[in-house]
């Protein structure tokens, strides 16, 4: 089957991810953000950092926080479920907090990730009664705070330093990188 039958027909299968799914978890956020792989899609950090996106222990120390989880989303491939994205939730008193959010490079751009976004908003709305999502981008990633500002997200000025120096966080190659809060009112 091809990447583009794939794309055309995938509907994503949804569950919870356990600590079993660490491993392959932690390979699909680096397959989307860092190194070589990453550049065959659109959403690589591999001209801002280099180093790891994260890894199985932090995925690990992700699944252990009983206030959040890892929503992993599935195809069906000949029979075979397949993980194809992935991200992390937090729940948090007034919001869900939305991060580590990845799309097999090569599946990226044909509505996986808005179905991904989709179940996430729900979840915080009905499942846990959050009346809105906030999540952090590098805002130099301009084309990446448009696609979530096409999807009703609103930058709201609020800025968070990049921590250097914290190797978990990736190796960079500039010094102006930071953070920007986005959120979105679930309730409209």
């Amino acid at each position: 089957m091809s990447v583009q039958s794939i794309q055309e027909a995938a509907t994503l299968q949804f569950r919870f991810a356990s600590t079993d799914d660490a491993a392959a978890i932690a390979d699909l956020v680096e397959s989307g953000y860092r190194g070589e792989r990453s550049r065959s899609g659109w959403t690589t950090e591999a001209d801002l950092l280099d180093g790891q996106r994260t890894s199985v222990d932090g995925v690990l120390e992700v699944l252990a926080d009983s206030d959040g989880r890892i929503l992993l989303g599935e195809i069906d491939v000949d029979g075979v479920r397949q993980l194809v994205a992935s991200a992390h939730l937090s729940r948090h008193p007034a919001y869900a907090y939305f991060g580590m959010f990845s799309v097999r490079p090569g599946l990226q751009n044909g509505g996986l990730g808005r179905q991904m976004l989709a179940e996430a908003e729900r979840i915080a709305l009905n499942d846990w009664s959050l009346p809105e999502m906030r999540m952090s981008v590098i805002d130099l990633r301009t084309e990446l705070v448009a696609w979530y500002e096409r999807r009703g997200y609103q930058r709201t000025g609020i800025y968070l330093p990049f921590p250097y120096g914290d190797k978990r966080f990736g190796l960079p190659k500039r010094s102006d990188l930071r953070f920007e809060i986005l959120k979105k009112s679930l309730l409209d």
